[in-house]
């Protein structure tokens, strides 16, 4: 393996001992700095008392004068070590923090390149396969219904990638402004509902809404919260198992819970998961399609409405995604 490589698959792991030496170094510099300056304070201290003569009528004065000054000496040495120790640790922890952190952040933008080249590459190779297919060759009407249909299914699912990448460029660039009315949510969720059944036409839904519930809420946003929410549950649970979605009236508001069967997420990933890019796994092994950003951009949409996803453990398998919204009307 060349240095190069070796480098490049281990540079985080590099990078660690490399602060940690230098940070040592400085310390250590310091703590050898602190001490010179005792010693040559002591060695001032005892070459005035050598000046000092035992028959000189101030002697004691001098003498206290020269011991003081030593005393305040030390006294401000310590203070300025302990400061720019202080100084050092809280510096180097800010950094050490800022460090790992762009190197994760790098680390999940490769990962989220290669799912978006892998996610865009797709829909893109089958549209323009069943687009060629239609051209080429003389097609009954029941065939070419069906190739159309998947081209559209296939454009669909470019144009809610789009959409996901689009809008966390632009709530993270604040160049969003949310537009709050009174929507209809049951009615939202349907629709959301049908376009995941016309998506995943072999996956099975169980809905369970309650109709004329009305939130404060951006229409848009919403509909993309919830689009993301059912698509993650599709994604992460097992093809023969149904994906079940509620929307309910609550005593404090309207609750909406997307429950699935999969694998179910560990205690320690329930938080990571909202983080941008992050996803469970390698992207070189993950055999599930997608980009990292459906469940962070949620996480924003529902806290620019002012609430929060929780996760809870189905049982006996799965995970319950779930947000609950004030209800108007």
């Amino acid at each position: 393996m060349s240095i190069a490589a070796y480098y490049k698959r281990n540079k985080l792991t590099i990078a660690n001992w490399t602060y940690w030496i230098l940070l040592l170094y400085v310390i250590a510099a310091l703590i050898w700095w602190f001490f010179e300056l005792l010693q040559q304070n002591n060695d001032m201290m005892q070459f005035r008392k050598n000046l000092l003569h035992a028959t000189d009528p101030a002697y004691t004065e001098k003498m206290a004068e020269i011991v003081n000054a030593h005393r305040l000496n030390q006294a401000q040495y310590l203070g300025e070590g302990i400061t720019f120790l202080v100084l050092i640790i809280i510096g180097s922890v800010f950094v050490y923090r800022a460090v790992r952190r762009q190197f994760r952040l790098n680390y999940q933008q490769q990962n989220f390149m290669m799912a978006i080249t892998h996610e865009l590459k797709t829909p893109i190779a089958i549209t323009q396969l069943n687009l060629q297919t239609i051209k080429r060759h003389k097609l009954d009407q029941n065939q070419q219904e069906k190739l159309i249909d998947a081209t559209i299914q296939e454009t669909g699912r470019l144009n809610d990638l789009c959409e996901n990448i689009l809008m966390t460029t632009r709530i993270d660039a604040g160049h969003y402004i949310i537009q709050q009315e009174l929507t209809d949510a049951s009615t939202l969720l349907v629709e959301t509902l049908d376009r995941m059944k016309s998506r995943f036409p072999k996956r099975s839904f169980l809905a369970n809404i309650t109709h004329d519930l009305f939130t404060l809420a951006d229409p848009f946003l919403l509909q993309l919260l919830f689009s993301n929410l059912i698509e993650n549950a599709v994604k992460y649970s097992s093809p023969d198992r149904p994906v079940q979605v509620e929307l309910k009236k609550t005593i404090s508001g309207i609750k909406l819970s997307v429950i699935d069967e999969g694998d179910g997420i560990p205690d320690k990933e329930k938080q990571k998961i909202f983080s941008k890019f992050y996803r469970i796994g390698n992207e070189n092994t993950r055999k599930t399609k997608g980009t990292g950003l459906g469940l962070y951009l949620s996480k924003k949409i529902a806290a620019d409405h002012h609430t929060s996803i929780t996760i809870e453990d189905n049982q006996p398998t799965g995970s319950i995604f779930a947000i609950e919204l004030k209800s108007n009307g």
